[in-house]
């Protein structure tokens, strides 16, 4: 678990993807706590691999997809994580999607310095990154105000032209 100053970030376990494929509502009593109506954007995130026989017993790793746990208010605020392990250049991905009810109130500003403080805590990582739309928006001054910049304009295949946005070893200040 990372904890930041107003939040929790759980770690996603088989068992969450499994119960909130059922319903939001089991989800909800599992981890104790008032899921959104408006949560999740991005459904697609919580699916089960194909293959079942490797996910029986997962290799371990430190590079989760978490929930966002507001614990005074018993309420999911969002969820995010990182996009695998750092690469071959020690570059790390992390990801992020805050309900609409909880918008502008930080949230997305502290679950993403959570990250980075939490990745850059591992030696291996040399570099911090997070893609955009290609368009200013709300997670444009999010990953300004956690130290990322603007480094590039890309084509992804599945969502047109993104930015993309990095904070460096060397750029970082810990909180």
């Amino acid at each position: 678990m990372i904890t930041t100053k107003n939040l929790q970030l759980l770690a996603v376990e088989r068992i969450h993807i499994e119960a909130f494929l059922r319903s939001k509502s089991e989800l909800a009593a599992i981890l104790n706590v008032i899921v959104p109506n408006s949560w999740p954007l991005f459904p697609e995130a919580f699916s089960l691999p194909a293959d079942e026989s490797c996910e029986s017993n997962p290799p371990p790793t430190d590079w989760h997809s978490y929930f966002f746990i507001h614990p005074k208010n018993e309420v999911l605020v969002g969820n995010g994580g990182f996009k695998g392990s750092p690469d071959e250049s020690g570059t790390i991905e992390i990801g992020y999607e805050i309900a609409s009810e909880y918008w502008n109130r930080g949230f997305a500003t502290e679950v993403a310095q959570g990250m980075i403080d939490y990745a850059f805590a591992h030696e291996e990582v040399k570099a911090v990154i997070a893609h955009t739309l290609a368009e200013k928006n709300a997670s444009n001054s999010v990953l300004q105000k956690v130290g990322m910049k603007f480094i590039a304009e890309v084509d992804d295949p599945e969502e047109g032209k993104i930015w993309r946005w990095q904070i460096s070893r060397d750029e970082y200040h810990p909180t």
